[in-house]
Parts: structure tokens; C-alpha cells; sequence
């Protein structure tokens, strides 16, 4: 399968296939890598676009830019511009299902529907605590604290040729991005707005999921008007790597329901219709 890489601003993108747009956006310090059993499923159908964020994996990592939930928000913005996009099914993991809901609230109209994957709606879990990831950022370095992290955010069903990879994959951001973005993800707080939200949601979320906690995905999906709750079994923070079959199969269910819901008015653009 082709494969298109290009840069836009100071992110990385992945693009393949054709039709609909559904990006992909990672969580903190992960990468567009962790999207990649989705490529394949969806590529026939969509145009599947992966976004790297600004300083984590093989993107742009600039001194002088901000890498806060905002700042990544507008680099979505940017990447729609630059793609033609005028509208988007919008997925996103953790940090990035963050980044998602601001992009949702801030964007409305670009925003066909929203999945929100081992999200909150305020900070994380409590397994990291912003000041425990801090303090290990400090005194262990931001490599050994991310792949911690990582050892702590698979359910055990997971495999160890899994683990190893994405501890790989964290290890490409440097501190000063970790940093400002733990701190920003820690700030947000998106409890109040939740009921602005008004696109077709799913939350979906691992049943062993300790990073963030089946708890707060029930709060997102209780918060957004008429969403959808799906718990992956025997799988951690990482539903879409861990159990990509049956993360793929609730995802295909959702579009296809999201796709019975959106009626085209000839002449007048898209017009979003419960029926």
C-alpha cells in the first residue's frame, strides 16, 4: 500500500488512500506509529491521514515553538488547511483525544465526528500524576521516564515484541516537548464544554486501561450528547495496537452508523441529520 509523507509545518504526516478523511492523532509521546494497524483496515474506504505531532517521532522539534494542547490544535487546523480538508472524522489517542475535543470545540464546523480512544476530559489517571512524570523526566531522564510509562500502559495480554516497540517510539521525543505538553494535558479541562460537543462521538477505551481509567471515559461519553461507550477486553491503554481487530471492528461499526446519519442536501453542502 502507498504510503504519502509529507511535512506540513512542523508535523510529519502519513496519508494514505482515498475518500473521506479520518485522521489519526497520537497521545503523549507517542507517534503516528501507534495507528498503524488502522492503515490497511481503512485505506480502502477512507483517506486515512496520520498525524505526527510537533516534537514527538520523526517530526520537526523546534526550540521556540509551544507544544501545548492549543498548539497542537492549531497544527491540526494547519494540516486540514494544507490538505484541502474541509471536514473530518477526527480520532484521537489519549494527550491526542485531548487535543481533539479542543480541535472539536474550537472547530465545529471541521469535525464530521469524533472517537475519542483511552481519553479524559481533565488530565490523566492518577498512575501519572503530572509531578510524578516531572520528577522522572528529572532525575531518571525523559527516555527512561517515557518507556516506564510505556511498561505501565499495556494490559497483560500484551505481547513483548509490542512493548518494545513503542518504548522505541517514546524515545524520540526530547524533554523540553514532554515537559511543556505533560504540563498542558495536566491544565486542560474540558468538563464544562462537554455538552457543546455535538458531532457523533464514540469513547472507547481498555478494559485494563490504568493511564487512563475506564472511569473517565464513562465521564466523556455521560458528558457528550448522545455518544457512544465501547471497553475493549484485555487490553490496556493501547486498544488500537493491543486488540487492533476488535478496535477495528467497533471503529468500522461507528462510521458506518455515522455514514447512515449524514445526509447530503444537493446544492447546500453537508448537512449533519440524526435519524
Amino acid at each position: 500500500m502507498h504510503i504519502e509523507t509529507m511535512e506540513i509545518g512542523d508535523t510529519i504526516v502519513r496519508v494514505s488512500g482515498a475518500g473521506s478523511p479520518l485522521v489519526f492523532v497520537h497521545g503523549f509521546t507517542t507517534t503516528a506509529e501507534f495507528w498503524r494497524d488502522q492503515v490497511e483496515a481503512f485505506s480502502s474506504r477512507y483517506r486515512v491521514i496520520r498525524i505526527n505531532l510537533p516534537g514527538h517521532g520523526d517530526s520537526p522539534r523546534p526550540e521556540g515553538r509551544s507544544y501545548t494542547i492549543p498548539a497542537f490544535a492549531n497544527d491540526i487546523l494547519e494540516v486540514y488547511r494544507a490538505l484541502d480538508i474541509d471536514d473530518a472524522i477526527l480520532v484521537g489517542l489519549s494527550l491526542g483525544g485531548t487535543v481533539a475535543q479542543s480541535f472539536a470545540l474550537s472547530h465545529p464546523e471541521r469535525v464530521r465526528a469524533l472517537v475519542l480512544v483511552g481519553a479524559t476530559p481533565h488530565g490523566l489517571g492518577e498512575d501519572v500524576n503530572v509531578d510524578n512524570v516531572l520528577k522522572a523526566i528529572d532525575e531518571l531522564g525523559v527516555v527512561q521516564a517515557s518507556q516506564n510509562v510505556i511498561e505501565r500502559s499495556f494490559g497483560g495480554a500484551a505481547s513483548r515484541e509490542l512493548v518494545e516497540f513503542a518504548k522505541l517510539e517514546v524515545a524520540q521525543t526530547p524533554a523540553f516537548v514532554a515537559r511543556e505538553a505533560i504540563a498542558s494535558l495536566n491544565a486542560s479541562d474540558s468538563r464544562a464544554r462537554l455538552r457543546d460537543i455535538g458531532v457523533p462521538t464514540l469513547v472507547v477505551v481498555g478494559n485494563e486501561d490504568i493511564i487512563t481509567p475506564p472511569g473517565e471515559s464513562v465521564i466523556l461519553s455521560e458528558g457528550i450528547p448522545g455518544s457512544r461507550l465501547e471497553i475493549i477486553p484485555d487490553a490496556g491503554h493501547f486498544p488500537m495496537l493491543e486488540q487492533s481487530q476488535a478496535f477495528n471492528h467497533v471503529l468500522k461499526d461507528f462510521l458506518d452508523a455515522c455514514d447512515s446519519r449524514l445526509s447530503y442536501v444537493g446544492g447546500e453542502g453537508l448537512s449533519r441529520q440524526a435519524v
